[in-house]
């Protein structure tokens, strides 16, 4: 994936006073960096240049770099907490609400590559993310203001909507989180292979899109 992204030599130190915006300052800079010269490369000391402040100054927001990617993927996944949960809220049987999440997943990562590459493809991915599977089985448990809550959010979510498949009469092949993973895992590799290679002469992602749901859903749920 091509990451054409401009980001700024050193810049002048900002006045104390000026830090009301900061955070996100930071995090703009920082994931520009991370796209244009990767994350490996990147330094505190060379993003606290592009924010124009010193990286003790940064230290105050983000205890390391690992900190900053987290918040990165806790935007990312917050948005899809968002749209999953609107759908939530409508009065759509159980199965139609799981394809709408879907489509609202594909059609998020399509709409937002660098984010979604940043999160999902840069093999960056934090470790607090990776362990948002077994927090998500409790999600009573989850404090939406921890850092990386908002991956064990979106997961807990979206075995919920399993859950609620079964409840409304029609079985699962898999148990509930094996079933969320392979569903996610089709889904995702739809997103991945449309975002890595944007050339190749797909035929039209609308039907794409509905026949990956289409399978994704048949393979896990029990139709009548």
């Amino acid at each position: 994936m091509e990451r054409h992204l401009s980001t700024s030599t050193a810049g002048t130190r900002k006045k104390r006073g000026e830090g009301h915006t900061r955070r996100d300052e930071i995090l703009l800079a920082a994931k520009k960096l991370f796209l244009r010269e990767g994350y490996e490369a990147t330094t505190i000391r060379r993003i606290a240049d592009v924010v124009g402040v010193s990286a003790p100054a940064l230290y105050l927001y983000f205890k390391d770099k690992e900190a900053i990617m987290l918040a990165l993927c806790d935007e990312t996944f917050g948005n899809l907490v968002e749209n999953m949960s609107k759908l939530e809220k409508t009065k759509l049987p159980p199965l139609e609400r799981l394809r709408r999440c879907g489509e609202a997943y594909v059609r998020f990562g399509l709409d937002n590559p660098q984010e979604y590459w940043l999160t999902f493809l840069s093999g960056n991915t934090p470790k607090k993310v990776k362990e948002a599977k077994e927090l998500s089985r409790t999600p009573e448990s989850i404090d939406p203001n921890e850092p990386g809550a908002a991956s064990a959010m979106a997961f807990a979510k979206l075995m919920g909507m399993f859950r609620d498949i079964e409840k409304a009469g029609m079985p699962l092949y898999f148990p509930v989180d094996t079933a969320a993973e392979l569903v996610w895992m089709g889904l995702h590799g739809l997103v991945a292979a449309l975002i890595n290679n944007p050339e190749f002469p797909w035929t039209k992602r609308d039907i794409l899109i509905a026949g990956m749901i289409d399978m994704a859903v048949r393979g896990v749920v029990r139709l009548p």
